[in-house]
């Protein structure tokens, strides 16, 4: 939903087979689509080739991040956690976390994981180090159905990202939901309106020669709305109610592919 071409690589994952709940959003299961299908071909091969996506190169940089010893207890993420265990984790994300109550996204958990059990800080929401942990990760769920749960306190979490998606925001007075669930398919300046899901990120945007979080992409729809980012989207750091509401309602059609490229308005590798 902006001018110019803001193509992203996929660091996370495009989805395609059934998941256990019932359709949430305003699209026919039958017509759930990956954010591959409107990309364009050149954006297309250059997501499939792992060697010249960029976005392969935070996935990289994740892989060394995962072995390598941090914090007073001078532990690494591979010190707990074995490879072959991680391979549905990303896929389960976001969720609430059983010890506080919390809604917690991927990045949440392993900030949590840092301070509580390698005695190491948080790291920085947008840093190079958490979107390389986090598309790796995310990688390795590649081919995973989502399995996000909206059940019990997460439900709460779940209206709430409904009523972010529906709500209309600014002098255009446009919600999410008119352009990826309405308008989907058709062409905006010089992009094609996908269907917006948030399942394959991080992201790598060449506009910005840079990867990033769903929650920053979310607000880079705000000047299209006329709104200020911050106004639109004042959790986009941390914005995983509206994640939870996407997800659920994508997930029946879509399995995690952790590709390495992304759509015109959309995704990194994973």
């Amino acid at each position: 939903m902006r001018r110019g071409r803001a193509a992203r690589l996929l660091l996370a994952a495009a989805f395609a087979a059934p998941g256990a709940q019932a359709q949430e959003r305003g699209i026919p299961l039958d017509q759930l689509k990956s954010g591959s299908e409107f990309l364009g071909q050149d954006l297309r091969a250059l997501q499939a080739d792992e060697f010249a996506n960029p976005g392969m190169l935070w996935v990289e940089r994740g892989e060394k991040l995962w072995r390598e010893p941090a914090g007073k207890k001078s532990l690494a993420c591979a010190s707990c956690h074995k490879e072959v265990n991680m391979r549905w984790v990303a896929a389960r994300y976001p969720r609430i976390d059983s010890r506080s109550g919390k809604l917690l996204n991927l990045e949440g958990r392993i900030n949590l994981c840092r301070a509580q059990r390698m005695g190491a800080e948080p790291l920085r929401y947008e840093s190079d180090e958490l979107l390389a942990l986090t598309a790796y990760l995310a990688r390795q769920s590649r081919g995973v159905p989502i399995a996000v749960s909206i059940e019990g306190p997460a439900r709460a979490h779940f209206e709430a990202g409904r009523a972010s998606y529906n709500l209309r925001r600014g002098q255009m007075n446009l919600a999410c939901a008119h352009c990826h669930d309405a308008n989907w398919g058709k062409r905006l300046l010089s992009e094609t309106i996908s269907q917006g899901h948030p399942n394959a990120y991080p992201a790598y945007r060449l506009e910005w020669q840079t990867g990033r979080r769903w929650g920053r992409s979310s607000a880079a729809c705000a000047p299209a709305c006329r709104e200020s980012a911050r106004r639109c989207c004042p959790t986009a750091r941390r914005n995983t109610s509206t994640s939870s509401y996407i997800l659920p309602g994508a997930r029946r059609g879509f399995r995690s592919r952790r590709r390495a490229c992304g759509a015109e308005t959309f995704p990194l590798p994973g």
